[in-house]
């Protein structure tokens, strides 16, 4: 399956980066009888319903060329939601500059939850612009302390 996967994956890829759209995630999954294809996708900024429109059209008609898959399906195509957690390197330098919540395996400065803007990623840690009382502060974060990552809403 996971070779199935890869291949409708290259399928779509170039569909996306022509409108600067970028993959969060893929799943083709039997549900209740049925098969469903599933494409959760975004861009900077957040994706619109016409976005997914756009994408079910254009990758609706590459299937149909290319015709890969053996079972009729559904077709999905949505935004990934706004509270969506990060999976992978590449989405978390995709939501650089953007508000997250990262949980961690272990406190550092007493706590084990911290939200803000998400300033820097490298290799080795992210680093935060939190708020302590009005007053902003950076965090970092070393990448073997994070138990889960997720976007966030700010209020």
């Amino acid at each position: 399956m996971n070779n199935k996967i890869d291949e409708l994956k290259d399928i779509l890829q170039p569909i996306l980066e022509k409108h600067d759209f970028f993959l969060v995630d893929l799943e083709f999954v039997h549900e209740r009888g049925d098969w469903y294809l599933r494409v959760y996708a975004d861009k900077k900024g957040g994706i619109t319903i016409d976005d997914c429109a756009l994408i079910s059209e254009e990758y609706g008609e590459k299937l149909d060329e290319l015709d890969p898959i053996d079972p009729a399906y559904y077709l999905e195509v949505s935004s990934p939601g706004a509270e969506r957690p990060i999976k992978n390197d590449e989405d978390l330098s995709n939501y650089e500059g953007d508000y997250v919540n990262v949980s961690l395996y272990q406190k550092i400065d007493g706590s084990k939850t911290f939200e803000g803007t998400l300033t820097e990623v490298t290799d080795d840690e992210i680093k935060l612009t939190i708020k302590v009382k009005n007053l902003k502060k950076q965090v970092n974060i070393t990448r073997d302390k994070i138990a889960k990552i997720r976007l966030a809403i700010e209020f």
